[in-house]
């Protein structure tokens, strides 16, 4: 399936850049404007600028605003750097609360007033409601357009009361039951609606035990519950009760995506945000930091070697072995972090399950440890033909293989105890970790065992 997609996905980008490097451009046009607005937004992170600009400016107006808030938020800036605030406006003021609210969080604050004093009162109290909270919040995530009832009022009403809207807010499963101060009371699902009898009152179909969530909530935190539920949508309350919005499917799964963009991203240093075809100085302002951090950590590992020289001098063949313990640490290493950071983003890994996993890990790094301690004691020996340099690579890798996974598991809870992003540093210092203990561990037992091993085995 995904194969199918993204050769579809390859397909459209080619015959689009063939289409205007042929001066195709009435082609590519009808082209854009029949494909939905996710496509477009793809379509356009995929192109070079100067290609952009030209698609870019072949999208119809009424596609703009529903394009500008499915693209990343430096493709976004840089097109919206080329519109006046009217243009801003215009594209924008159709748009659901919740992505207007999205994606005037994005724009400088002047742009930002100017655009809520050009819409109308009611849309602008509901895109400033939403944005009165963080957006990685549940009130962050909200659409402030849902249809209310009251308890006390028959299925009868409420059916001739949704008739006379004609329409109903996309992704709607359910109705919200609130009381007269807009404290909500429960739901009343779309199938209940339907199979009630007419005289039935709301209250008694309603499901009063349906959650609703804290505005104050995480956007994680939804998108979990959502998952555990099998949720579409769900009431969104502030601290009194008080109903607010609704979240629905379509704006937690972009979290997930999201969130699952910055797991890959920020393992390399990046933002899930970032232009792939972003201008050469500013990617390499962004790239600076994590490259200098990395040279700072193998500065650090190659102190640790200069202090064995003489070690190293002494038996060469640890220098062309030396390598192989702290690389095999650190692949050991990062599939510990790995699961590590997932179990704590999906709520899996807390305080009091910590120390199983970490017997686990301990268990599974000493028994790696024996299992490749004893192939690369086999493989060092035979090709240097010297047991004291294959047991002391042993010894080391199986030292190595030991503390690897322990950091892999240390290191998040760590990390994630000083709010830093564990997918974001703990790559850097798990590789750092394993290096120097791989060559500690290496030069170390050479500098204090081979003189007694290649006497003992003389």
């Amino acid at each position: 399936m995904n194969i199918t997609i993204n050769k579809n996905k390859a397909e459209l980008i080619a015959t689009v850049t063939n289409a205007i490097e042929s001066g195709s451009l009435i082609r590519v046009q009808r082209m854009l404007n029949a494909l939905h607005p996710a496509e477009i937004a793809h379509l356009l992170e995929s192109s070079p600028p100067q290609q952009r600009k030209i698609v870019w400016e072949l999208i119809n107006k009424e596609n703009e605003g529903p394009v500008l808030v499915e693209l990343g938020e430096d493709v976004r800036t840089s097109l919206v750097e080329e519109m006046d605030t009217g243009e801003v406006i215009d594209a924008v003021k159709n748009l659901d609360a919740d992505d207007m609210a999205d994606f005037l969080q994005s724009l400088p604050d002047t742009v930002i007033s100017e655009t809520l004093k050009g819409m109308g009162r009611q849309a602008r109290e509901r895109v400033e409601a939403v944005l009165g909270y963080d957006e990685d919040t549940a009130g962050g995530m909200m659409d402030t357009q849902a249809i209310t009832i009251r308890a006390d009022v028959s299925i009868e009403v409420v059916l001739r009361y949704l008739r006379m809207l004609e329409k109903l807010p996309s992704h709607t499963d359910s109705l919200i039951v609130v009381d007269k101060y807009d404290h909500y009371l429960g739901v009343l699902t779309l199938s209940k609606l339907l199979t009630s009898q007419p005289e039935d009152s709301v209250a008694e179909r309603m499901n009063s035990n349906h959650k609703a969530i804290l505005a104050s909530s995480s956007s994680h935190d939804v998108a979990a519950l959502f998952e555990d539920r099998d949720l579409i949508s769900a009431p969104v309350i502030d601290s009194n009760k008080k109903f607010l919005g609704r979240i629905t499917i379509d704006d937690v799964v972009d979290v997930i995506r999201d969130e699952a963009e910055h797991s890959v991203m920020s393992m390399a240093g990046l933002n899930e945000e970032d232009d792939l075809f972003a201008p050469v100085l500013p990617s390499v302002k962004r790239r600076a930091l994590w490259l200098g951090t990395n040279l700072a950590t193998a500065f650090l590992a190659a102190w640790v070697v200069s202090q064995f020289t003489e070690t190293i001098e002494s038996a060469v063949a640890l220098a062309v072995l030396m390598g192989i313990v702290p690389s095999m640490g650190g692949i050991a290493g990062s599939q510990t972090l790995t699961l590590a950071i997932r179990g704590i983003a999906v709520g899996q890994l807390v305080k009091s399950n910590t120390i199983s996993l970490l017997n686990k890990e301990i268990i599974l790094g000493l028994i790696n440890g024996i299992l490749w301690a004893c192939i690369v004691f086999l493989i060092s020996t035979l090709a240097f033909d010297n047991i004291s340099i294959g047991l002391v690579i042993a010894a080391a890798m199986l030292i190595n293989l030991l503390v690897a996974p322990l950091a892999g598991v240390a290191l998040p809870l760590l990390l994630r105890k000083f709010n830093i992003d564990p997918a974001l540093a703990g790559g850097v210092i798990l590789t750092t970790i394993t290096d120097i203990i791989g060559y500690t561990a290496v030069l170390g037992l050479a500098a204090i065992g081979l003189p007694y091993l290649n006497n003992y085995f003389a």
